[in-house]
């Protein structure tokens, strides 16, 4: 009996030590840091949000979710997901919920909602119980219908007065982002019961539509408020070379496709004949070649201290976690590329409650990064 009890505890404290490993270590310009799996073998995890200090919720891309402790490594899968257009680049995408988030409130998401055979990237609301999404209901449903399966856009951030941000992509049909009566190619801003707020820069104006807060954008994968100084990182995912982050501000006209950085993918011409236009506003940050960013994340932790207030993006082609510098006037000022040979396409970002950064891959991963500690 005694033999049996020891055997059950040994394998029971294998099983919780291994299922978090380290599986990569590195030194980077101010810490050495490593990376711990915490679990695999699932579809493209397009999204994660901290349910509590031991559970991240995670989106699957073709239209799954789960919840995975990170105690015992174990997930949850969910049941009564929603319907999605799982297509090319589109399904299931962003989650998120607001900071003082406590059990039994809303969890906000981005999907893409079949209409006439057509995507569209839609914001919807529900709550997570006894296993099952619950209370699904659709609180925005973008004007961005094409038949194009690429471009959503997606990501959300909330910002410290009530309001919701999330991007949309131009759906694959570049003249589209500089029409105001279309939501693509923009961030839309709204309360958090889907309306548009009253001071919107373009409520009233009838040749736009109310909840655009900034339009001219290729396809902004990231976003991010920065609450300390009131500011709205967006990091767009542009053509062969031409990514960007923009400082996002209300009303402005951000380029595409009349300016841009980039080329065409299918040969060394420029996208657009001029990187530079009256009334469009400039990048703070262009990546040439591109890295085909996926997220973006302001850290704001003090496990890291070197890097408060720092930018973080996941690359997808270029396979890292981009780490930018941003000074007090928010100027973008250094770069540094984390785990560049890693060998993985980085999707999510999110910072946990205990100050790490847990990052999730499109071989259906996610990751825990951590200082090393002697």
């Amino acid at each position: 009996m005694l033999k049996a009890l020891f055997l059950f505890l040994l394998l029971a404290t294998f099983a919780h030590s291994s299922w978090a490993k380290v599986v990569h270590k590195e030194t980077t310009e101010t810490v050495n840091i490593q990376v711990e799996q915490i679990t695999e073998g699932h579809g493209v995890i397009w999204g994660m949000a901290f349910l509590g200090p031991d559970e991240i919720l995670f989106t699957e891309r073709g239209g799954g979710m789960g919840i995975v402790s990170l105690q015992s490594g174990q997930v949850q899968n969910l049941q009564n997901t929603p319907e999605v257009l799982a297509a090319g680049q589109g399904g299931l995408m962003d989650v998120a919920v607001l900071p003082d988030y406590t059990d039994g409130d809303q969890v906000y998401f981005t999907y893409v909602k079949d209409k006439d055979d057509e995507g569209v990237t839609t914001l919807a609301q529900a709550k997570i119980a006894d296993g099952q999404v619950v209370e699904w209901r659709d609180l925005f449903i973008s004007d961005s219908a094409t038949g194009k399966h690429k471009h959503f856009g997606s990501r959300i951030a909330f910002d410290n007065d009530g309001h919701l941000f999330f991007t949309v992509g131009d759906r694959g049909v570049r003249p589209s982002a500089q029409d105001l009566m279309k939501h693509n190619g923009s961030v839309i801003r709204l309360n958090l019961d889907g309306s548009a707020p009253d001071d919107n820069p373009f409520l009233g104006n009838s040749k736009a539509l109310p909840a655009i807060w900034s339009y001219g954008h290729r396809n902004p994968q990231g976003i991010t408020y920065d609450a300390d100084n009131d500011r709205l990182w967006v990091i767009e995912h542009g053509p062969r070379g031409g990514d960007e982050i923009n400082l996002v501000l209300p009303g402005r006209n951000y380029g595409w496709p009349e300016i841009s950085y980039g080329k065409e993918y299918w040969g060394p011409v420029d996208v657009a004949d001029d990187t530079h236009k009256d009334g469009m506003e400039q990048p703070h940050k262009v990546y040439t070649p591109s890295i085909a960013p996926g997220s973006l994340l302001l850290y704001q932790g003090k496990t890291f201290p070197d890097w408060q207030g720092n930018l973080l993006s996941g690359a997808l082609k270029q396979a890292h976690i981009n780490r930018v510098s941003v000074s007090d006037a928010g100027e973008l000022v250094s770069e540094e590329r984390l785990l560049d040979d890693f060998g993985e396409r980085v999707r999510a970002l999110i910072e946990g409650p205990d100050g790490l950064i847990y990052f999730s891959t499109d071989s259906g991963k996610i990751f825990r990064l951590s200082p090393v500690v002697n």
